[in-house]
């Protein structure tokens, strides 16, 4: 087992991304109550005499705010598991979207090969 307790920021991450999915959801939410009209009276009052068709327009904004708050939290999932933990800690001192160096191995870096040296 390692002796390296996990830093307070590695504790938090999966409430960050919680937090960025809860925003995205609600806003998403947000959206579309604003878009179907729920603030307005013809729609309230449409919906007090029980003559509105369909959705109601909040029950709609639940959709889709949960609908994007899943969304939003598999991707970034899925794009934190694309990273890999040792890419993160390591110093890049070139520019990372030039091509290699002519006679440097793929994947060294500028400190790697000042250590062969």
């Amino acid at each position: 087992m390692s002796d390296e307790k996990p830093t307070r920021r590695d504790i938090l991450r999966p409430l960050h991304l919680l937090g960025i999915a809860l925003a995205c959801g609600v806003f998403a939410a947000v959206v579309t109550l604003v878009s179907t009209g729920a603030f307005t009276s013809r729609v309230n009052t449409a919906i007090a005499n029980g003559t509105y068709v369909g959705l109601t327009p909040v029950a709609l904004g639940l959709v889709v705010g949960g609908g994007a708050f899943i969304v939003t939290l598999l991707l970034l999932s899925m794009l934190i598991l694309a990273v890999d933990p040792s890419d993160v800690t390591k110093t890049v001192d070139r520019p990372v979207l030039y091509d290699e160096e002519p006679g440097e191995q793929p994947g060294t870096d500028a400190q790697e090969r000042g250590a062969s040296s």
